[in-house]
């Protein structure tokens, strides 16, 4: 059993957590950073990346090596394969944060945990990720330049990423498993709009899934399955974005901070603050996210930003957040 007291721990190693050790650490805060696998989240996994500012053209891997680096560089410490499963109060009112069996204590905890791309879970999903499946049509989009490439969803997510994928693919088909999509009437109408347009790429698909994706080295094509007549097809693409939702890493916050009914941390966007005074939360898993490598950094600097503030005056956490920033629920 540890009872190592720190300024701050910082739960996940992904960008915003990597962010924000590197503020913490460059300020002479004593950080700990605590990371259930290896540094580096969602981006590990990301074979090409060319929108963060800055740097034209770098993988994930290389990416989050360099972070590693410079985080180590200010003296922060890393633990990986230390799976956060709780955090309570001590009783000096310090922040407890268990992790297996070693306990660490802290004044404050940046929360980056992450969030997890909801999977269909069909044969050949796992396969060609990376090779023709992606989860993001913002980040991978310019990679299917003249190619054909399918669309998975119906919410607000996957109505917009279809558009943007329009911009970049010479043909790009949507399908839903429903009659008719549940996103925003606005994004609906511009959605159809497209679809119906003279010489338009995009086809739409209802009431179709996808039960198969198939290809040798990389995509060739996904099965599809109408659903009322349970006719199949296979339908030849270079492809496929899934675009279903996000699960955010959470479950082990269940009970110590607010989260939302689908498990994102509340917070106050401007600040960064918790429900719980000295607790802030970074990234993809708290509301309002956009879920991009450039605004998760942001994020991890801002809460080690405002870690500050309330390290020089804990009462700052009761100022409230003006009524234009203020979230629901807070």
């Amino acid at each position: 059993m540890s009872d190592d007291s720190y300024d701050v721990i910082i739960v996940g190693a992904g960008p915003a957590g990597l962010a924000a050790a590197l503020y913490a650490a460059r300020d002479r805060l004593k950080t700990l950073v605590l990371e259930k696998l290896m540094p580096g989240g969602q981006i590990a996994t990301t074979n090409r990346i060319e929108n963060y500012p800055g740097i034209a053209k770098i993988d994930g891997p290389a990416l989050i090596e360099q972070m590693h680096k410079q985080v180590q560089g200010f003296g922060a410490e890393i633990k990986t394969g230390c799976e956060v499963t709780k955090l309570g109060k001590t009783q000096r009112a310090d922040i407890s944060v268990h992790c297996g069996n070693d306990k660490f204590a802290a004044k404050t905890v940046i929360l980056a945990p992450g969030s997890s791309y909801r999977h269909l879970g069909i044969p050949g999903e796992e396969q060609f990720r990376g090779a023709g499946v992606s989860y993001c049509g913002t980040c991978d989009a310019p990679f299917f330049k003249g190619k054909h490439v399918v669309a998975v969803g119906g919410g607000n997510t996957a109505v917009e990423e279809t558009l943007h994928l329009t911009k970049y693919a010479d043909k790009v088909t949507l399908i839903h498993r429903r009659d008719e999509f549940r996103a925003a009437k606005v994004l609906v109408e511009e959605l159809l709009q497209k679809a119906e347009g003279s010489n338009s790429n995009l086809q739409i698909k209802y009431s179709t899934v996808a039960t198969a994706i198939k290809g040798k080295g990389k995509v060739q094509s996904v099965k599809l399955k109408n659903v009322k007549t349970e006719q199949e097809q296979d339908y030849p693409c270079d492809g496929v974005f899934m675009f279903i939702g996000m699960v955010p890493n959470t479950d082990f916050l269940k009970g110590f901070v607010e989260l939302t009914d689908k498990g994102f941390v509340r917070c106050d966007c401007a600040y960064l603050r918790t429900t719980v005074p000295g607790v802030f939360v970074a990234g993809d898993c708290r509301i309002g996210a956009a879920m991009q490598l450039a605004t998760a950094v942001a994020d991890g600097v801002v809460a080690a930003m405002m870690l500050k503030q309330y390290v020089r005056d804990p009462d700052w956490w009761k100022e409230p957040v003006s009524d234009l920033l203020q979230p629901a629920g807070w």
